[in-house]
């Protein structure tokens, strides 16, 4: 079983940064694709940012050039660095884990609020 945990939401000012940290316990770290994704109220939720298998790197076309999706083996932490912060881009944030190789996101974490004011 594989918990994570996300850290690093807040309120910021329309063209600000944040970071969001990403937190897993419970097995290799290193065998798992991470994701990000975000929900808004009352809109689909959207991935924003994964690792496929071979360790690079996808963004929606929404983050693109200004999110960054990172991870530190050494820590079990995966990260989403958010420069250029858009009031559209205020919504829930989940980190998601999938084995990879496999095509379903098993693990999600609780999930982490981002408000972006204008």
């Amino acid at each position: 079983q594989v918990q994570l945990v996300e850290s690093g939401g807040g309120s910021v000012q329309a063209g600000g940064s944040l970071r969001l940290s990403c937190a897993a316990f419970g097995y290799a770290f290193s065998e798992l694709c991470m994701a990000w994704f975000r929900q808004a109220p009352g809109k689909e939720r959207e991935r924003v940012a994964f690792f496929d298998v071979d360790g690079s790197t996808t963004y929606a076309d929404s983050a693109k050039g200004r999110f960054t999706i990172s991870k530190d083996n050494a820590k079990n932490t995966s990260y989403l660095q958010m420069n250029s912060l858009k009031p559209e881009d205020t919504a829930m944030y989940y980190c998601a884990a999938r084995w990879c190789g496999w095509s379903t996101y098993s693990y999600w974490g609780q999930g982490t609020q981002v408000t972006v004011s204008s």
